[in-house]
């Protein structure tokens, strides 16, 4: 009889005790301290395993383990006599920022502190007797949730030589989830508080630390030419295309089908590749998500587990608020496509809202995008073919799309059916309303909402028609056609379905009088362009093509349009 599969257990002696679903990882223990590196940094998603690996380290090196071998007698790792003599050996010190999240630098410097006051609450044995002089009890009794910067940044520090002096033997550190509170720090906009705050943390801790054996650090990503690591030259840093620890996170698939036969589900092993496959580290490319499988061995339904844990707000935002290119790309990974750039591992965040690769290099480095092929080009430099990774991952954005528009739902989609409909009337008064009410969404913020580029606006509304319509139509933006390339086109599934051509343009005062003399020039462009080609090539009639012309200015918008046979004689 297969074992009950625990839900969301992070503490790895819970596991073995009850007796829970594992899949053993345990000789990562024995790769990471061959290694013999001092400082670890391992990247890997969210919900990959990290949380459970950290506390895999700490309970069997800890010496508040010592007497808890059991734990792994049943274990890989326990056939290594060498490791048998080290378990329970070390005094380490394990810390969390997973839950480190806020509005605030304040509150979240605040939750930090609270952190380092827990852990030496811990440690208060260490005030009893001699071991340390009056000053270092003084200092010990210092470290609270209020304490000064200069008490919390050398922390770490001198809580590894109070340990040191106790055990005679020098710490182990793991921080889970490090990189937590730097993208809070993004998102909410204190990241040059928190960076300074860290950096001076992280420098008393991991590099100018006598006292330390090993450390271990854990995140989503690599963070790169900011002040946090800039004093941390010597750390191993193992991203997801290091050969290091390739199968140490998440499942291989001969392991999820293994663990599909044994739960009797073994019929269902392409639909579950489908779902939740798609992720390579190293050489290994078909790395399953842990915590989805275990979802579905528990409910035997297919569902987004993954994406269902996390609000994705910074992805979000960096989507919503980027340009027309991202969004094109978007929509090209939405219809099941890939598409090729660079990829820098090292996450500059000063960079999100500016560089579209670095928008891309998180999606990766988060989960979102898989590698489908890598290249060196003709300049001698890296790129990589991405798509999304999986059809889990693809449910995610769509609804992430769809949420762009809740705020006017039911006049985004009696839109909808007026553009289908070709009621030009409806589709003024609508349009005007969701643009009102989402155009904000797009803006990037470095430029008051009305002055903000309507391309964004457009095509982050095109990929929400991308999304609803997906089921009826084949969109496509920016694709060549006739003389030209179109703006979007709607190709229909069916062959009796109606095709779209839409044409967006900015009203420009030196060009043109009105609103109107823009609507009239974007449609005058799919016509002496023939951007209906494509569409008469497949059969579609002009008598069947509706061309629309859409002219904005400001949050103002303007459409007018026909079938296209209506325009043979000129607009």
């Amino acid at each position: 009889m297969p074992k009950t599969v625990g839900i969301g257990i992070q503490d790895f002696r819970k596991v073995i005790e009850r007796d829970c679903f594992y899949i053993d990882k345990t000789l990562f223990l024995k790769e990471w301290w061959d290694s013999q590196d001092d400082v670890t940094l391992i990247t890997r998603p969210r919900r990959f395993g990290k949380t459970l690996t950290v506390s895999m380290t700490e309970q069997f090196f800890s010496v508040r383990y010592k007497d808890s071998g059991w734990m792994f007698e049943q274990l890989a790792i326990w056939k290594e006599e060498k490791y048998r003599r080290l378990q329970g050996t070390y005094p380490v010190v394990t810390l969390s920022f997973a839950r480190v999240k806020g509005s605030t630098f304040s509150l979240v410097r605040e939750k930090i502190c609270q952190i380092l006051t827990d852990v030496y609450q811990r440690h208060t044995f260490l005030l009893d007797g001699d071991l340390l002089t009056d000053a270092e009890k003084a200092y010990f009794r210092l470290v609270t949730d209020k304490m000064e910067d200069a008490v919390a940044e050398i922390a770490c520090n001198r809580l590894s030589e109070y340990l040191a002096r106790y055990y005679g033997k020098k710490v182990i550190l793991l921080l889970d989830e490090y990189d937590t509170p730097m993208q809070e720090a993004y998102v909410n906009g204190y990241w040059k508080e928190m960076a300074e705050f860290i950096q001076s943390m992280f420098t008393a801790a991991f590099k100018d630390n006598p006292y330390l054996e090993r450390a271990l650090l854990t995140g989503i990503t690599r963070i790169s030419k900011e002040s946090v690591f800039s004093d941390l030259n010597h750390i191993k840093v193992i991203t997801t295309t290091s050969k290091k620890y390739q199968t140490a996170f998440g499942f291989t698939e001969q392991e999820v089908f293994d663990a599909l036969e044994a739960y009797g589900l073994a019929d269902k092993k392409q639909e579950v590749k489908q779902w939740y496959d798609g992720f390579q580290f190293g050489d290994c490319a078909s790395i399953y998500n842990p915590w989805s499988v275990i979802n579905y061995l528990d409910e035997r339904e297919f569902d987004d587990y993954w994406v269902n844990t996390s609000s994705n707000k910074l992805v979000e935002q960096l989507i919503g608020k980027s340009g027309a290119d991202v969004k094109r790309i978007m929509e090209h990974l939405l219809n099941g496509e890939s598409f090729q750039t660079k990829i820098d591992e090292n996450i500059v965040y000063s960079d999100l809202s500016t560089d579209e690769s670095a928008v891309f290099s998180l999606l990766l480095a988060s989960g979102y995008l898989k590698v489908r092929d890598c290249f060196i080009n003709s300049r001698a430099e890296k790129e990589y073919v991405l798509a999304l990774t999986n059809r889990e991952v693809t449910c995610m954005f769509r609804r992430m799309v769809r949420s762009w528009f809740a705020v006017c739902s039911s006049n985004y989609n009696d839109f909808i059916k007026a553009l289908l409909a070709g009621d030009l009337e409806a589709m003024n008064a609508y349009i005007n309303r969701v643009a009102l009410a989402t155009f904000s969404t797009f803006d990037t913020g470095r430029k008051p909402s009305q002055d903000a580029e309507p391309e964004r606006f457009y095509h982050g509304f095109f990929l929400g028609l991308s999304v609803e319509l997906s089921d009826r139509y084949t969109i496509t933006s920016n694709r060549e056609s006739g003389f030209g390339r179109y703006d979007v086109m709607f190709e229909p599934t069916d062959s009796f379905g109606n095709g779209i051509v839409i044409e967006f343009k900015v009203h420009a005062p030196s060009k043109e009088k009105s609103m109107e003399d823009t609507v009239s020039a974007a449609l005058l462009q799919i016509i002496e362009k023939k951007y209906a080609l494509k569409l008469e090539a497949k059969g579609i009639p002009k008598g069947r093509i509706r061309i629309y012309g859409f002219a904005f200015r400001g949050k103002e918008v303007k459409i007018g349009g026909g079938w296209l046979a209506d325009f043979e004689g000129g607009i």
